[in-house]
């Protein structure tokens, strides 16, 4: 069994918990540097970016969390957990970190506020069929990213063009969408398989 944490400084955490188990892993929530200890994977759940970053200083988490995710911890993050992921920030405050890891550029609530959050059907290999239904709730997107980064997902723009919603580079993974709320559990099966797999 793989024990994969989720950090449980805000957000879907029993959500994600269940996901994770219903996928055959071990969930443990990490508030503590000393609870990374251990840990094969790492989630890191939506809420609000800023209030993340906050936090994890103020818990003193943030610097062993970079640390192992930079020694190589497999990590999946969903909507905030992907901004926290991104290397680079658009659209965001001047004193806000990420803990980084992902070769991308993310934009911050890129379709809107809270009252325009939508679901959308995801026809992507990723995942196999049926399409996977995802939740997009103040959403960010991939707006560049690094050679090394795989594009999994998009969702289309009214323009034609798309937006950039699922990312993989090596042991990390990012989606804009909510897959904890959904109850399909392909997103973290994925992501154990991951874990299982050695990243």
């Amino acid at each position: 069994m793989v024990i994969i944490g989720i950090l449980a400084l805000q957000g879907d955490v029993r959500e994600h918990a269940a996901a994770l188990e219903t996928a055959g892993a071990i969930a443990r929530p990490v508030r503590r540097p000393s609870e990374l200890v251990g840990l094969d994977g790492l989630v890191i759940p939506g809420g609000e970016s800023t209030t993340i970053d906050k936090l994890s200083r103020a818990f003193e988490l943030r610097e062993p969390l970079v640390a192992a995710l930079r020694s190589g911890l497999p990590a999946y993050g969903s909507c905030a957990g992907m901004i926290m992921l991104a290397d680079r920030l658009v659209d965001a405050p001047d004193d806000q970190q990420t803990f980084g890891g992902l070769d991308i550029t993310v934009r911050r609530n890129a379709f809107g506020r809270q009252t325009d959050s939508f679901e959308a059907d995801l026809d992507t290999p990723w995942l196999a069929e049926p399409a996977f239904r995802a939740v997009f709730i103040r959403a960010p997107e991939v707006v560049a990213s690094g050679p090394e980064v795989e594009v999994l997902a998009t969702v289309p723009r009214p323009d034609g063009s798309e937006h950039v919603v699922a990312v993989r580079q090596g042991s990390l993974l990012a989606t804009s969408f909510h897959p904890e709320v959904g109850g399909d559990p392909r997103v973290h099966a994925r992501f154990v398989a991951l874990v299982r797999a050695g990243g």
